[in-house]
């Protein structure tokens, strides 16, 4: 069996400086790779505070929450050879990580250097059906899970 990722996606107001400041968070630097097999392909690497992780992943869209996914860490030399074959038509994304423990779940808040009063929170699921508590810390605008102008891959033809 393919390994799968399920998420559900929303746009959210821009949580306030204080409350970001008070959650664990990483740098990323996002690449998309010109098509691989059908596949979307890109190349990221993650900065922590103590280390960089550089990831090659794949995915390929089975419905609007579910993709499959295969990823596998690579070295930085790996990730640079990579990045020879990006695709010309996406812009490379950067975007700040923050992770978001609430009610045994985890959301991904990532905020973006473009948008100033908007950004995407996510959420991995065990299947299509768990149930999900949204946080009321905050502002959830509207679920776009099935918005494909949110995905990472649109923003990345779409930054200004």
């Amino acid at each position: 069996m393919e390994p799968m990722e399920i998420e559900r996606k929303y746009l959210i107001a821009m949580p306030d400086a204080a409350f970001l400041s008070g959650l664990s968070s990483s740098g990323i630097e996002q690449i998309y790779l010109l098509s691989e097999d059908g596949m979307n392909a890109r190349i990221r690497r993650r900065s922590y505070t103590d280390r960089t992780v550089c990831t090659h992943t794949r995915k390929k869209r089975i419905s609007d929450m579910s993709r499959i996914e295969i990823e596998h860490e690579i070295s930085e030399r790996e990730y640079e050879e990579l990045r020879k074959t990006a695709d010309p038509a996406r812009r490379v994304i950067e975007k700040t990580r923050y992770l978001y423990p609430y009610e045994g779940q985890c959301f991904e808040i990532d905020v973006f250097p473009f948008w100033k009063d908007r950004a995407l929170m996510e959420l991995e699921l065990e299947c299509e059906s768990q149930q999900i508590n949204l946080p009321p810390a905050i502002e959830v605008i509207r679920d776009v899970t099935s918005d494909r102008r949110y995905t990472n891959s649109a923003i990345a033809r779409e930054i200004p």
